[in-house]
């Protein structure tokens, strides 16, 4: 072998060697990195705080903006699997019908096509799309009438037997547009002169003593009791019209179950709790029952249907259970009866979306810490786990508060990029983004939207 053959074989074989020293030295380093930040978060737990989120400074916040190479990265590792998903809510009117509630099925037609195109644009790819909202229905039913807040009352249905459902359904898919319908179980009104409007066919109106009216502030408020089991029955058979004659992509549940503490059951605890000891794992018990039972009904009719529920955001505070986040909220445990994280380890859902509405530091409810929280609680189940996101909070005016503009979502998208078993997000809500071209815009961003 010459000599300078000898001397170009020593040369490669260096700078192969360096090479390989140098990769290694970057991979400990990055992974030294990563675990370090998450066993401070795991450990570095704090008690403090009463109250709801308020505006204002938080000491101490990292600045993320020489992260925007690596956000970028990671955002297109992303693009196949990620949930990219909005609200629609019907409720009150409050994203659809636009203004007020019409007849007119034209006028219906081009607003669900306005919302979609606007939902294609921003990149999104599901859809949770209210046809439940307060015991009523927001396509034909055999079981509930036409919801007021769609035509003007609960006796008029749409002109020319406009479905409003499976038009959605259909203008949806056209767009690659999976649509979940939204279903709120228990509520019948949002107002107590509500009651008096409901129609004579309404499931309400026909048994009464399913009802109960319960105070909130100055408000009354009608639900249907949880403990009657011809509630549970005919929740679930309404879970059934919809699975049975539309091409859904699963049913959807939001945050409300029990309203709070002081809803007046006892009677009914009385009646049907006797193998309880209090009233308290009672109320937990028929919220339980319904969660599994809607799971079964939805894999029964099809495997490929997905069933989940956005809960509130905090399940316990570890001060109250030693299991639960560090936190000092109200929970969902203890308040509204819902134990997320026991259907979660017993495999009730397909996904569960914690509504953690709360910005990153804040010392009630710490975004971050609730997201490694939660992310902890799906691990080694097949759970997945999706994130609410406040959308509807974000472009405060005020430059104090940490809700100021849009950087807030921005970091929490990232943040739930970078942490383990989050599968993807959930906008509340179609109006705030539409309405506000710079939250759009940074939705197309999130997204990878080539403009």
């Amino acid at each position: 072998m010459s000599k300078n053959v000898t001397v170009k074989l020593f040369i490669f074989f260096l700078l192969l060697i360096i090479s390989i020293v140098h990769v290694y030295a970057l991979k400990d380093t990055g992974s030294i990195e990563v675990e370090s930040g998450l066993e401070v978060e795991n450990h570095d737990r704090f008690d403090t705080g009463d109250g709801a989120e308020t505006d204002g400074n938080i000491d101490g916040e990292t600045n993320y903006e020489e992260d925007e190479e690596t956000e970028d990265e990671t955002d297109n590792l992303h693009e196949e699997e990620e949930l990219r998903a909005l609200w629609v809510a019907t409720v009150l009117g409050l994203d659809f019908p636009f203004d007020e509630g019409t007849t007119d099925s034209e006028i219906l037609k081009g607003q669900i096509i306005e919302i979609l195109d606007n939902v294609k644009e921003m990149g999104l790819s599901t859809l949770y799309f209210q046809v439940r909202p307060t015991a009523d229905a927001l396509y034909p039913s055999k079981i509930f009438p036409w919801s007021k807040y769609l035509t003007g009352d609960q006796m008029t249905p749409p002109q020319d037997n406009f479905d409003p459902l499976e038009f959605i359904i259909t203008e949806g898919h056209k767009r690659d547009i999976e649509i979940h319908p939204w279903i709120n179980p228990y509520r019948i009104t949002m107002e107590e002169s509500d009651f008096e409007e409901l129609a004579p066919n309404h499931p309400a109106r026909i048994h009464p003593e399913w009802v109960v009216a319960h105070a909130s502030g100055d408000n009354i408020k009608h639900y249907f009791n949880p403990g009657i089991p011809e509630v549970e029955r005919i929740i679930l058979d309404g879970v059934a019209e919809i699975i049975e004659n539309y091409d859904v992509g699963g049913i959807h549940l939001d945050d409300y179950f029990y309203p709070n503490e002081s809803f007046q059951d006892q009677h009914t605890y009385e009646e049907y709790g006797g193998e309880y000891d209090n009233i308290d794992d009672w109320r937990r018990s028929n919220i339980n029952n319904l969660i599994e039972k809607i799971y079964n009904l939805v894999k029964e009719e099809d495997e490929d249907l997905k069933f989940g529920v956005s809960p509130f955001g905090i399940w316990a505070n570890k001060s109250s259970n030693p299991l639960g986040s560090d936190t000092q909220g109200t929970e969902s445990y203890y308040t509204m009866y819902a134990d997320t994280r026991g259907w979660v380890k017993a495999g009730y859902l397909d996904y569960i979306m914690p509504q953690i509405y709360w910005h990153i530091g804040y010392e009630i409810a710490d975004y971050e810490k609730l997201l490694y929280w939660w992310s902890d609680v799906v691990e080694d189940t097949d759970v997945s786990l999706y994130i609410g996101q406040a959308a509807y909070r974000a472009c405060n005016p005020n430059p104090a508060s940490p809700w100021y503009g849009v950087d807030q979502i921005r970091r929490q998208v990232h943040l739930n990029r970078v942490t383990d078993n989050v599968g993807g997000y959930s906008m509340f809500r179609y109006e705030f983004l539409v309405n506000n071209p710079e939250l759009m815009q940074l939705m197309k961003g999130l997204n990878g939207v080539v403009e």
